[in-house]
């Protein structure tokens, strides 16, 4: 598993990530606080305060593409 902390501010990134994540054929999980949704919910990330970062939890170990696709998100 490999976690990174994200940001995603509109409902336009919303729709792009989602829209990257359902390609995976691992689960992702988004946390915040002492909530963890499905990553490829969009109802279930737009139910999270986005205004904070989230923590967003790979279940798989070769990611890399997928988390090179999605740097845009990533808080360095």
């Amino acid at each position: 598993m490999k976690t990174a902390n994200i940001k995603i501010s509109t409902i336009e990134d919303v729709k792009s990530f989602v829209s990257t994540v359902t390609k995976c054929s691992y689960d992702v999980d988004i946390v915040s606080g002492r909530y963890a949704i499905d990553a490829k919910s969009i109802m279930g990330i737009f139910s999270l305060d986005l205004s904070k970062p989230l923590e967003l939890r790979v279940h798989s170990d070769d990611c890399d593409e997928f988390l090179a696709e999605i740097d845009k998100y990533i808080i360095k």
